[in-house]
This record gives C-alpha cells, structure tokens and sequence, in this order.
C-alpha cells in the first residue's frame, strides 16, 4: 500500500509506517506541495498525510482514487472539504488534543511579551539604546487582578485560562455551550461575546474556523475593546477581521496584541509588521519538539488502524 506524505514531518510518522511495509512517499521538504504534485502522487494513494498549508478541495478528492483516509498533522480541518470527503467514502483525521499545552503556552507568552513589551526591550537593547534603568522605561501593563476573556471554552480555550488564573486573573468566556465543571474549578463566568469584548483586559481567541466564525470578530466586535486590552490569536486569522485590527492598533485604540496566525496566510496585513505593540510570531503555536513527534506518530497511527479496516483514533466526523 502507499502513503503520500505533502510535505516532510518529524520522521516517527514515516519510521511507523514503513515498519508496517508501507510505501511511503514525501512530496516536499522545505516548502509546501503544490496542489498539482498533490492530485498527480494521490491517485495511486492508499493513505494521504496533508498539512494546514494543503487545501484539499473536491477536484484533489475526486483524484484521490483509491485514497481510503486523509490523515491532517493538525487539530483543525478546515483546509479539507469533510463533507465531500465522507461521500467519497474517505475517512478524515485530525490530531487533537495532542496541541493543548502547547497552544495554552504560546497564548501566555504573548499576552506576557505584549503586557511587559518583551520584543520592545529586545529591540531597545540590541540597538544600544540602553543606558542605565529608567523610571519611565517602556512600562507594561500589570496582569493581577484584570480579567481575561476566552472566546471559546474548548480544551485549549480551558488550558489557556488555567495558567491565566495562576496569574491571579478573573476568567469569562464566551462558547456556545455552559461550562460548568470549568466554571467551578476556575470560578469562570459565561458571557455574551460583546460583553466578553467590552470588560475584558486580555482577549485569548481559541475557535476552530468555520463558516459561522469566519469574520465573528469583525469591526463590531473589535471596537468594543477597552483602551488598555490586549488581543491575542493563536486559533485562526480568518475568525478575526485583519485589516480592522491593525486600525486600532495602528491608531492606539488598545494597548496591543500577540498573533500567532493571519487571515489568508501566509499573507497577512504588512503594515502591522511596523507597530510595535504587536508581537508577531509565524504560527507556532504547537511548535515545540515533543508535540510535534506525538501528532506525525498520531496521524501515522490513524493510517495504520485505517488500512487496516479498524477504525481511527481521531476522525473528525
């Protein structure tokens, strides 16, 4: 049987299924497989391993012949067409929960590197504009006692308020379900998403993308932010609309934000690359080594169980 692979992964995937007599095929190393290497390797695909960057939309699908599972190194799938996928008779799987910690992580790292201006300082030091401690030197905002709104209250919305809590933050959310043992152990409380905008000091996004959340943050919502929020996504950039954003940034209509995604990557505004109350990272949210390994070896064992008529651990419907 053959496995195609879009793009290279930490090499468990591979090392897995080739220990199974797989043929295992790696389109691209270093860039993303164009959707034309893509429908060419996949026809005589029994297994295809995509990436977020890879659109499987129903022309790829109706190549993939003999393709019995799309495996997605991601805990999103909006980049594939599920439904059509399912009528075709192929299984999609995604790699959750696996992204938590890490996720959680980088929301907290940027909500510090925007409330303390790390990259600010950073860059203040490497320009040897330092000359002694200052009174005044780029003040930061404090964390204690402020609240932090989640828009989404899932696993990584959760594990996100957890570690805000330990910095003694009040926690709202806004989901469409109640969150009740959430609720109890973290004293969270539900709200209206335009409530969660207006009270709120920082703002952690963590939506999957959809078509009722594309845009759910769009120039309404933004502009109810306080003078002194902070905005973070670590989700996806399309939940957010961009350009208005990067107004009330521009203009230091909110203290700042952290982004870890864009709309429409790998494009995004380039005029936010000049503020400085934006810390800018290029979508790393579960890059660290050990989350990394543990969603090639997930997605390789939905491979596995598939080809071998048992059902996967992960399929997304």
């Amino acid at each position: 049987m053959k496995v195609i692979i879009t793009r290279e992964i930490p090499s468990i995937a591979e090392d897995l299924l080739k220990a199974e007599g797989y043929e295992v095929k790696i389109i691209a190393k270093n860039r993303s497989a164009e959707k034309e290497e893509i429908i060419r390797r996949g026809k005589k695909a029994d297994a295809l391993l995509t990436l977020l960057s890879d659109k499987i939309d129903r022309e790829m699908i109706d190549n993939l012949k003999q393709c019995k599972i799309i495996a997605n190194y991601a805990v999103g799938y909006n980049n594939i067409d599920v439904g059509y996928a399912k009528s075709k008779g192929i299984i999609v799987t995604n790699t959750p929960d696996i992204l938590t910690d890490a996720t959680a992580d980088i929301a907290i790292a940027l909500t510090l590197a925007v409330s303390r201006r790390i990259t600010e300082g950073d860059t203040f030091m490497r320009s040897g504009k330092f000359n002694g401690w200052e009174p005044k030197l780029l003040l930061g905002v404090s964390l204690t006692g402020k609240t932090f709104g989640i828009v989404g209250a899932g696993r990584i919305g959760q594990a996100t308020a957890k570690r805000a809590k330990a910095f003694g933050m009040k926690i709202v959310y806004f989901n469409r379900s109640k969150k009740e043992k959430f609720e109890k152990e973290f004293g969270a409380k539900k709200v209206s998403l335009k409530k969660l905008f207006s009270t709120s000091d920082v703002i952690s996004v963590h939506l999957p993308l959809t078509e009722n959340t594309f845009h759910l943050l769009n120039k309404e919502i933004l502009s109810l932010m306080k003078p002194n929020a902070i905005f973070v996504n670590t989700a996806r950039g399309e939940i957010v609309e961009e350009k208005y954003l990067s107004k009330l940034l521009k203009e230091k209509k909110i203290f700042g934000a952290g982004l870890d995604v864009y709309e429409g990557e790998p494009d995004y505004d380039k005029e936010i690359l000049k503020l400085k109350n934006v810390v800018l990272l290029p979508h790393i949210g579960s890059g660290n080594v050990e989350t990394r390994n543990k969603m090639a070896e997930l997605a390789a064992k939905n491979i596995i169980r598939v080809l071998k008529g048992k059902k996967p651990l992960t399929p997304v419907m």
